[in-house]
């Protein structure tokens, strides 16, 4: 499997399962609905955790624009490999959010809340403001590529051994940060399920919220440039 495939696979298997929870809380009539911020904050750090031990070793289970971006201006991956595993990554996106809209279509038939339905794709505010928003996506990711950069091969990225290391802070960041944005720390996460969103043949659903997409992209890239920064100015 090429590094490119894996990027894809390892981001269709996260967004698979953390947008999966997401579906399974929010959409009518699953078994899961209404089960709270605790399962979704959860499952989408074991998301992480599956993802990371499927493609580690071969791609250095990147599945984030952010973390992309993050070892290559720490200078430990090659910036002419940034535009394909971005590519991949996005690709990955789409494909999970468009298998989870697959294994959930009857609920999604059932549901009436486009809201609710755009939120099983993409991240959104709980208050909207531009600056306020920027910065939680910002500092979510600035701790998220920290802690990636401190605990990477330098070579390339993640090994499987991080697997479990990346799950717990994604879970902790979701915890502890997550309730202002629904903190997407990663532009692929929500870029990709929103477009998505916006061309699947989803009944009843609203605009794709085209207004607040740039800050869950610009913000976990500008995370993460810092977080880049700071990890190689203290050695």
């Amino acid at each position: 499997m090429s590094t490119f495939v894996a990027e894809i696979v390892g981001t269709a298997v996260l967004i698979l399962l953390g947008n999966g929870v997401v579906a399974n809380v929010l959409l009518k009539h699953t078994k899961g609905e209404g089960s709270g911020w605790l399962v979704i904050t959860t499952a989408w750090g074991a998301a992480v955790f599956v993802a990371v031990a499927i493609v580690a070793p071969i791609s250095g289970a990147h599945i984030n624009p952010a973390v992309t971006l993050g070892v290559a201006v720490a200078g430990n991956f090659p910036w002419a490999e940034v535009p394909r595993y971005w590519t991949a990554q996005m690709i990955g996106a789409a494909l999970g959010a468009s298998v989870v809209w697959l294994v959930y279509r009857q609920h999604y038939e059932r549901t009436d809340d486009p809201d609710a339905k755009l939120a099983t794709f993409c991240t959104s505010p709980a208050i909207k403001s531009a600056l306020d928003n920027f910065f939680s996506e910002t500092v979510g990711t600035f701790v998220l590529v920290f802690a990636v950069l401190k605990m990477a091969a330098p070579e390339m990225g993640l090994g499987a051994m991080d697997a479990l290391p990346v799950g717990l802070v994604v879970f902790a960041i979701g915890l502890s940060l997550g309730g202002t944005t629904g903190f997407a720390i990663n532009p692929a996460r929500d870029l990709g399920p929103r477009i998505a969103h916006a061309l699947l043949p989803i009944p009843s659903k609203r605009d794709a919220d085209w207004s607040y997409a740039w800050i869950p992209v610009l913000g976990p890239l500008t995370g993460a440039a810092l977080a880049a920064l700071v990890a190689t100015t203290l050695g």
